[in-house]
């Protein structure tokens, strides 16, 4: 496992994935880097973008990271970049998405270098390891 050099603190990590065993494991992770106190796990884009709304229209704080599954039934990753593209600019600036998935396609991979709001594309399984690499290159100052 490598520790980070300075602890880094987000708000939350918003993880959007339908497998329950891998929500599981990467709260796990999460939990062990010690780099939030505020997992939130929602099944599915929809429930992921009724979240980040219900955060925008109450004033909660919104997660400052979202690790996105592609392969998902009914609304997949891909249906939910989408709807998150409209959703209102201060939102989405407070965001970083990170695809994370079991696909092996490289044309999701190329599919996702060509979204602008995704900063990066991440194969499972997702371990502490890639989520500090996450953290040093997206949130360290």
């Amino acid at each position: 496992m490598t520790l980070l050099k300075k602890k880094i603190k987000l708000t939350g990590i918003l993880l959007i994935d339908d497998d329950e065993p891998t929500n599981y494991m990467n709260e796990k992770f999460i939990r062990e880097a010690d780099c939030t106190d505020n997992i939130i796990i929602r099944e599915s884009g929809d429930e992921g973008l009724e979240y980040l709304r219900n955060c925008a229209e109450n004033g909660d704080p919104l997660p400052e990271l979202i690790f996105l599954d592609i392969n998902m039934p009914g609304m997949n990753g891909w249906d939910f970049l989408e709807e998150y593209k409209k959703l209102d600019e201060s939102i989405q600036s407070e965001i970083l998405l990170i695809m994370l998935t079991t696909s092996l396609n490289p044309d999701d991979k190329d599919r996702a270098e060509k979204i602008e709001e995704i900063s990066g594309f991440i194969n499972k399984p997702f371990s502490v390891e890639t989520l500090n690499i996450v953290l040093e290159t997206y949130f360290s100052e």
